[in-house]
């Protein structure tokens, strides 16, 4: 027996029960057709009245004023909320009250979906209502809202603001938090923006497989899994660019997928291991066309969520229209340390991350000790726009070698607001030299580093029937959306980020009660006193609790016998 229901929670099935013996199906299947919607109605009433002569809307109970034979109520719908108005004799023309007097006041609560139809109007005080001829019960709410109390001026009491509850529990957030949906519009602004945008360049969109037999295309830790029927091994993606060069080789001119990658790494305030990218592949271009191609999809981006290519992001404002600055990897750390690593081996590497406090370990490569420097002394300084341009070869094995820098590669990482969020190269299209620096990372792999690439031979083979020159680009969406909206941390802008487990409350029944010496005809008592585990039984005062019980079986006219003041102290100890 599960003694877990709130007392809110346990009216709302007897109210979920009285509809059902009223004849009223608290869950209709049938369509419920709605041909208005709240924003709409508040924004072009006044200007248009004659539309709004006849509406049919629906969405969930905020709040009720009950008035005797007439009440008011607000309904939100997926656009805002509106005012309804509800006369007792206009949904009950005939003798019998009970859709009013009983349904709406009694039986229906704060989060029950209701359809309404009628006409608009303006009452007495000048606010935009919808006089309601006609009312439907669409789905009856179990659980209550939180009470998110808003004045006037849009000061909010009581929010529900606790980021753990709004991201575990997202349907919720999004009800009495409509401001954050946002968030998520503009999310698929910047999509549909940056889809567009390649459409227009006659780019293909395209799938590619999430299951991978290798892991490739990206520095990263796998997720790994067995499958059954073919008994072997396999990875969810952490990159699908492998897979997308294939289809250049294939004779496409340019390819382009947004799907979900997965990194079996730390979770922060900008990584989350599921995530978003929009990778890109266009044949006979180069890094330094990218570059170009870049800005102005992201100044298009930018218009598409605020009309200008400038966005606020904190206190910075960040302008989103071309040129952005460009500097070299080593220039970057010469400019932000005053040392040059340029020409530095893994050994005097290990020593300038000594002396500048940056932890290492033996896994490390030369590439990675860069890595290191630049995360550490670089990154946080570039707010605008900037392009990080030639990495040093072994920081990027798929990446061409650079057409006039002997150790480097052609390759530049967009970082805006401190934060990387984009990835791009002139590919490596000689299978030869792909083969080598593969060779190479499998050396890195068994130094211990978890993060090198595997082998892919399927992926060489194709190479070996050529690639033309291309160039490629990968965009984190997930940062590039915090950075459109405003957000600091990733688990704002995914409606389901990834979370510990929940801590479930332990499922209490009658006999962990009996356990305790509480005889089994006082334990509904005690639940409708509100003391629900055994736990808070421990911690309740014995003497208040015994008089409470005195005054529960008069209050609730029980025919059982009292449980001495002794009886109830030892439950309590």
């Amino acid at each position: 027996m599960s003694i877990a229901l709130s007392e809110q929670e346990l009216i709302r099935r007897e109210s979920l029960q009285k509809l059902r013996e009223l004849g009223i199906n608290p869950y209709p299947a049938e369509a419920y057709d709605v041909n208005a919607w709240a924003q709409d109605i508040n924004d072009n009433f006044e200007a248009t009245p004659d539309k709004y002569k006849q509406v049919t809307i629906a969405g969930r109970i905020m709040t009720r004023r009950i008035m005797g034979s007439a009440s008011f109520a607000e309904i939100q719908d997926s656009t805002g909320r509106v005012q309804i108005y509800i006369k007792r004799d206009d949904i009950c023309p005939d003798e019998d009250k009970t859709l009013y007097n009983t349904v709406f006041k009694k039986l229906l609560d704060i989060g029950d979906y209701v359809g309404v139809k009628g006409y608009v109007f303006l009452t007495q005080t000048g606010e935009i209502s919808v006089h309601t001829q006609e009312l439907t019960i669409l789905s009856k709410s179990l659980k209550p809202l939180p009470v998110v109390k808003r004045e006037d001026d849009g000061t909010i009491h009581d929010g529900f603001t606790d980021p753990e509850m709004r991201y575990r529990q997202r349907y919720v957030d999004l009800t009495v938090n409509p401001e954050y949906k946002n968030i998520f519009i503009n999310r698929s602004k910047v999509i549909s923006a940056m889809r567009g945008y390649f459409n227009m360049q006659g780019w293909m969109e395209v799938e590619t497989p999430i299951l991978q037999p290798v892991h490739g295309g990206a520095a990263a830790r796998p997720f790994a899994t067995h499958h059954n029927t073919l008994d072997m091994p396999l990875f969810l993606r952490i990159a699908n660019e492998l897979y997308l060069k294939r289809l250049i080789v294939a004779g496409f001119d340019g390819v382009y997928e947004f799907g979900k990658m997965f990194r079996n790494e730390g979770m922060d305030r900008t990584h989350n291991p599921e995530f978003t990218a929009m990778e890109i592949y266009v044949a006979y271009k180069d890094y330094i066309w990218m570059m170009a191609m870049v800005e102005e999809c992201l100044e298009t981006v930018a218009k598409a969520v605020h009309g200008i290519p400038v966005v606020q992001v904190g206190k910075n404002e960040i302008n989103f229209a071309g040129p952005y600055e460009k500097l070299s990897m080593y220039d970057s750390i010469l400019k932000y340390t005053g040392i040059d690593v340029s020409a530095m081996d893994e050994a005097g590497l290990l020593k300038v991350c000594a002396d500048l406090g940056i932890e290492t370990n033996a896994t490390m490569g030369k590439g990675k000790l860069v890595d290191e420097i630049f995360s550490a002394k670089v990154e946080a300084n570039l707010i605008q726009p900037t392009y990080i341009t030639d990495y040093p070869i072994e920081m990027t094995p798929l990446a061409k070698k650079h057409r006039t820098k002997d150790g480097l590669v052609e390759r530049f990482e967009l970082f805006v607001n401190g934060k990387e969020i984009a990835n791009a190269y002139s590919e490596l299209n000689d299978p030869i030299d792909q083969r080598e620096r593969l060779e190479e990372q499998l050396i890195l792999a068994g130094r211990g580093d978890d993060e090198a690439m595997a082998m892919d031979d399927d992926f060489l083979r194709a190479l070996e029937y050529g690639m033309p020159p291309t160039s490629g680009l990968g965009i984190g969406i997930d940062r590039l959306v915090m950075l459109m909206t405003n957000q600091s941390t990733i688990q704002e802008v995914l409606f389901f980020p990834q979370m510990r487990p929940e801590k479930k409350a332990k499922v209490v029944t009658v006999d962990d009660f009996i356990a305790e010496g509480v005889p089994a005809v006082w334990v509904p008592v005690l639940n409708e006193m509100g003391i629900n585990t055994v736990e808070e039984l421990k911690a309740t005062n014995p003497n208040k609790l015994f008089n409470d019980l005195g005054g529960m079986r008069k209050k609730m006219k029980l025919d059982i016998p009292m449980p001495t003041k002794e009886e109830v102290i030892a439950w309590c100890s």
